[in-house]
């Protein structure tokens, strides 16, 4: 296989909002799609793109509102998170990829195997629930009320409390990559926060999961309290063809706090 140059570039969607993206990889791979969580960009992925790109042809981008792509008016939906992503499958010639994602991301691909079911090969959903029960609803009331009494710097701490365990946030080695995790975090767009948070309100996809055709692995950190493992446990057992593999020693980052044991967990499913 050859490798390709990095290429990144934006694309303006429908409504004149402008989605930044970043392809690299095998010129003649299949491709895989990597989606962020809220409050992050595809700079989630660094790690994850330095193997996959030894055998995929990758696609990651900066959902709406966050990073470099910009920000529209709050709230968001997930047929206009999924749109987005189809809108940017069609502009690279894309007709079926894998789509990974965490989080928010991990929502965004099974709302796109839900919705599009021909343009998705296979599912990694990581760290992410596929309903939005009542309390679940409330921290994003509170978090929203937060960032309009300040701003979104004001939520950056308490929220990595949750992405992260105790000893990774206070072990020093992890201070470099918490920097970036913090630097994405508040370079978030207010309405790209607000827009994806009254976006995971709305929520409701759990009753769909059965009728998914594809394989699907579900991903999940032992500790994490967003997405917990029994939550993650019960939307495999849903899904047909749906397995679950716990990440050891991890929260709702599971990916930047156990690089290996995703890396393991997702390689063995895609081979």
């Amino acid at each position: 296989m050859t490798i390709m140059d990095k290429d990144t570039g934006k694309l303006a969607l429908a409504d004149g909002t402008k989605l930044h993206y970043s392809v690299e990889g095998q010129a003649d791979g299949d491709w895989i799609v990597l989606s962020n969580s809220l409050a992050t960009d595809l700079r989630l992925w660094d790690y994850e793109v330095s193997y996959l790109a030894e055998r995929f042809k990758v696609l990651r981008y900066d959902v709406r509102g966050h990073g470099q792509s910009e920000a529209s008016p709050a709230p968001y939906t997930f047929d206009q998170l999924s749109g987005d992503l189809v809108a940017l499958m069609d502009h690279l010639g894309i007709a079926q990829a894998d789509i990974l994602g965490i989080s928010l991301g991990g929502m965004t691909a099974l709302a796109m195997g839900i919705s599009y079911p021909d343009r998705v090969k296979r599912i990694l959903c990581c760290d992410a629930r596929a309903d939005a029960p009542d309390p679940y609803k409330a921290i994003w009331d509170g978090n929203i009320a937060k960032l309009h009494a300040a701003d979104i710097t004001a939520l950056c701490a308490p929220t990595l409390e949750r992405w992260f365990t105790a000893p990774y946030l206070a072990d020093a080695a992890n201070t470099a990559k918490l920097d970036v995790v913090r630097d994405m975090f508040n370079g978030t767009a207010a309405d790209g926060y607000e827009g994806v948070a009254r976006c995971l309100q709305s929520l409701d996809l759990l009753k769909d999961l059965g009728g998914l055709p594809h394989e699907a692995l579900f991903v999940g950190g032992a500790a994490d309290m967003a997405a917990p493992v029994a939550v993650m446990q019960g939307m495999a057992k849903a899904t047909p063809n749906g397995r679950f593999v716990e990440i050891a020693d991890a929260a709702h980052l599971s990916n930047l706090e156990q690089p290996e044991q995703f890396k393991a967990a997702i390689l063995g499913f895609l081979s």
